[in-house]
């Protein structure tokens, strides 16, 4: 059966993935590295890793597979991820799959260049409606895909 994991460390979207994954009655794993509210549903499953440098991380690209969604904002666990044949969405909406990643990758990499030259101030914009919104409908879109 296809989960749905997300690295949830941070993650503005927790609400909608429950929402989403009750509708299409798919499990849901979130992975932290600090605690996370217990959920009374038997779908959802709470890990605690270890406060270790990626050990969320770790922990959700040795697990997912063919089938499985993935929720995070970070481009190299979703390359990881991605290789292991799972659909990857970001927070905001934004799928990374085998055409872009290596793109995401890029850019990621030339954005913390910059920022350790002092050429980028290196703000965010901030997460909007528009973004959670956009994340809902592909969130959806990718449940319907796994179901098939």
């Amino acid at each position: 059966m296809p989960e749905i994991y997300v690295d949830a460390d941070a993650c503005p979207v927790k609400p909608e993935i429950l929402k989403v994954a009750e509708r299409h009655d798919l499990p849901v794993t979130f992975v932290a590295n600090s605690g996370l509210r217990p959920s009374r549903d038997p779908k959802v499953k709470n890990v605690i890793v270890s406060g270790a440098f990626d050990a969320a991380d770790d922990w959700i690209s040795e697990r997912c597979g063919e089938g499985d969604i993935v929720v995070t904002a970070d481009v190299p666990l979703a390359g990881r991820c991605v290789a292991a044949g799972a659909l990857v969405t970001g927070p905001t909406g934004r799928i990374f799959d085998t055409a872009n990643i290596g793109m995401a990758t890029a850019m990621r990499d030339l954005g913390a260049h910059l920022r350790e030259t002092g050429d980028s101030k290196g703000y965010n914009a901030a997460f909007s409606p528009r973004d959670r919104s956009a994340f809902l409908e592909t969130l959806d879109r990718l449940c319907r895909r796994v179901k098939k």
